[in-house]
Order: structure tokens, then sequence, then C-alpha cells
């Protein structure tokens, strides 16, 4: 209790106010703004400059280019250092302050226009006022406040703050992220949707936008921000930010799973996977680091006769179609200048899509403007004799051959390996048995209305 008077004291306390260094700390802002201080806290935003994997990458990015990367990567993982001069190429982040790294609240608050729509090209005020969403804030003694379309989740500005940040393009061309150019190009950014960044990424709810007396109720908005990433060290709000995560992961994909009752030896089953509910493509952001994948699996009773993308929570992926030919893998490549893949983003010249696309356009699939936003791929069971399938879908943020090859060149500690999360999308698991009535097509499919493409003449 008695740190919350003091807060509260502070928070309109007589005089002329906080000063630009206060106003740029995020523990200045959480005395009057608690609930979405601890939020951010747990963010990837705040942990975007400690990530240890962003660390490694840019050390070796900076290394092999001869500093020839420069701010390329600090620019979005420490914006407010590199505003402030502190940092030209992050390799010295130990030495910025703690409170000036990460994307910050005063970060944001400040952003008073965008100027392109890739490699943050958010200019800053650099003032005391600090801008929201608010269209009548209150008058207060710690800062000016001003209303700005551009931190207003109901406005499609807000998405522009947002994703020019979020879509990145390479010194060679590659235009390596694009998040903000799958939701510009989708449904969802049109008015009949209007819905922005901020709509799935920012939840509502009503309350208080700072604990001061005589603040009234409003919409106010979740500061956690969860896309796919989660800190990988030690990190405030870990609990929570997983759970985010796990729900907004939850809330995108659709399945569908039609087999072929087994008569012999080899049966068709078809997997279909919808992005029902992204905004964007899926997966988005770092797509090339992105691990989704489907797991599928058959069984007699208890046992397993057959798998594809079976995979424990420790085996990369790289590799497996080696052993596991029907894999079915979600995601990006990069390519070189000579059209090989590469790891390294600084070599990208191209990219290799391999996502499930966004509704673009039109919801009717009789128009010809409309995008396919469904995917099937087909399995062959081999061995027969099975009475029971399941699928899942998975995912992982980065990919565990990228950790084990920044472990063995001694640029990652060894345990964050075991840190790496590998999620199951709850709503994609499905369970075929027997007794599941055959359609027309000679399939039994759960759910009983698959998408149109998952027929048994369907190829991968």
């Amino acid at each position: 209790m008695m740190l919350v008077m003091i807060g509260l004291l502070a928070c309109h306390s007589p005089g002329e106010g906080l000063t630009l260094e206060e106003l740029q700390d995020p523990e200045t802002c959480a005395e009057c703004h608690p609930d979405h201080h601890s939020q951010w806290s747990g963010s990837m935003h705040a942990y975007a400059s400690e990530d240890p994997i962003f660390r490694a990458l840019n050390e070796k990015g900076q290394e092999e280019t001869e500093g020839g990367l420069g701010d390329f990567c600090v620019q979005c993982h420490a914006p407010l250092a590199v505003e402030l001069g502190l940092t030209t190429d992050g390799l010295d982040l130990d030495s910025v302050p703690d409170h000036l790294r990460g994307i910050t609240c005063y970060y944001c608050h400040q952003i008073e226009s965008v100027t392109d729509d890739h490699n943050n090209p958010l200019q800053l005020a650099m003032d005391r006022t600090m801008r929201g969403a608010l269209r009548d804030p209150i008058d207060n003694e710690a800062h000016p406040t001003a209303y700005s379309a551009l931190l207003d989740r109901d406005e499609a500005e807000s998405s522009h703050a947002c994703g020019s940040c979020h879509d990145i393009v390479t010194p060679l061309g590659a235009h390596i992220e694009r998040t903000h150019l799958e939701w510009k190009d989708s449904l969802f950014s049109q008015p009949l949707f209007g819905l922005n960044c901020g709509s799935c990424h920012m939840s509502g709810r009503d309350g208080v936008a700072a604990e001061v007396e005589g603040v009234p109720l409003r919409r106010i908005h979740d500061h956690s921000m969860p896309g796919m990433d989660l800190a990988v060290t030690p990190f405030p709000e870990a609990g929570a930010q997983r759970a985010a995560v796990q729900e907004i992961l939850d809330d995108t994909v659709v399945s569908f799973l039609c087999v072929q009752p087994p008569t012999g030896d080899t049966s068709l089953a078809v997997v279909s996977l919808e992005n029902v509910a992204g905004g964007h493509y899926f997966p988005s952001g770092a797509t090339a680091d992105r691990r989704v994948w489907v797991e599928l699996v058959a069984y007699s009773g208890d046992q397993i006769v057959w798998s594809s993308g079976d995979v424990a929570a420790d085996e990369p992926l790289l590799g497996r179609e080696e052993t596991d030919p029907d894999l079915w893998r979600l995601h990006s490549t990069l390519l070189d200048v000579a059209g090989e893949p590469t790891h390294d983003f600084w070599e990208a010249a191209d990219i290799d899509y391999g996502e499930l696309l966004v509704v673009q356009t039109t919801l009717d699939p009789t128009d010809p403007t409309y995008v396919q936003t469904h995917r099937s791929h087909n399995y062959l069971i081999r061995g027969g004799g099975f009475d029971r399938v399941t699928l899942a879908v998975k995912a992982r943020p980065v990919p565990l051959d990228l950790i084990d090859s920044l472990i063995a060149e001694g640029r990652l500690a060894p345990e964050i390996r075991d840190e790496i999360p590998t999620f199951t999308l709850g709503p994609t698991m499905l369970e075929w048995t027997a007794d599941v009535p055959v359609n027309s097509g000679s399939l039994a499919c759960v759910p009983e209305a698959p998408p149109a493409s998952a027929s048994a003449g369907t190829s991968p």
C-alpha cells in the first residue's frame, strides 16, 4: 500500500512535471501506469535488445560484413538508444543504460510520423508530450498529453506505425519480414473489417489509463503484445506472456483431417489447414526462422504404426525429410544471390514463401479475386491395420539447427537450447477413428465438412 501511495503522490505532485530523462525511463511510467508497465515489462518489446539470439546474430552479421551491417538490426531492437546516439551497431549494448534498451514506453509514445513502410522509418518528437489513443486525455502534472492516430488501435494509421518496424528489407533487397504488407493487402485492413495490429495484439478492456484520482473508466489496451517469440532467459511476466502467445496462436488456424479407411497396406490421408483469424500470413514475422509443421500419427490401439512430424521437443526439423518424406512444414526460406538457401539474413537476396495466406479482397470463393487461404497435403499411411489417426499443428519461434550453429560458434550459451518452446495449436488437434462415416469421395473426415480440396484426388 505504501508503494502505491508513493506512486500516486508522484503522479500528481505539483511542480513542472517530469523531466525528459525521467520520461525516458519505463520505471517512471510504472508509477502512474502500473498495469501497462507490468504487461510491457514481459513483452518482446522490452526484451528486444536483451535477447541473446538477437545479439548472437547481430554479432555474427557484423563480423561477416566487416561492420557493413551497421544499425540494420539495432535500429528496431534498441531504437531509442540509436536515436540518442548511444549505439551504432548494437555490439556495445551492455554499455547502454538498461532503461534505454529495447522498445520502450517513451519510444512508442513519441512517434510523430511514419515516413516509409519498412526498416523503422519512424520519426520521433523527442519532447515531453506523451502521445496516445485517448482523444480527451486528462490534464496532469507529470507530462503534457496528446491524441495520436498512430497510437490508436482503432485507426489504420496505428498499423502503419507498428508495421514499419515489422517489415524488413535486407540490403540486397529481400523482403524477409512483411507482416505489415500482408495485413495491408488483406481483407482485415479494409473498412468492412477495420482490424488493425492492435485489434489482435493489444486486446481491450474497461479500466483506468492511469492510477490517479479522478481518472474515468475508459477502454484501455493490453501492452504485452504477444506474437510467437518468448524470452529465453529469466524475464518478468514469463508465465503470462507464454499464456498470451498460446492464446493468440490458438485463435489463428483451423484444421481438417480426411482418412481413407484401411483396406490394404497403404491408405490416403489428407490434411487441410486454413488461416482463419490471422490478419497476415501464418506464420508471419521472421518466417525463415519460424518452424511450423504438422504432426500426424496412426495407431492400432495404443501402438503407433505410422507417423509423420512426430518430432521430439529437442529435435531439429532440419534433415528430418530424409527419414520422414511426408513431413509438411510451413515457413519461408531465405535465398542468397545464387538462389541457394541461407540462414544469414545479410546474405538474403530473395525469399521462397511457404506460409498459409491471409484472406484478401473477398470471402466469396466464386469471386475472381478470391485467394484460397487453406492448403492441403496428402499423406500415404503405410502398414495398414490402424484404427485411429491424430493430428496437431506444432510451432517453434526459432529453429533448433540455428541455435545449435550459434552454440557451436561460441556465440550462444548451450542452456538457451532448452528454453526454445514448441507450441501445439490446440484447436488444430483432431482425432479420426474408424467409426467416422465415409463421404462420397471415399474419405472419412473430421470435421465432417472439410474444404473442397480435401478429396482423394488432391495433390500435396
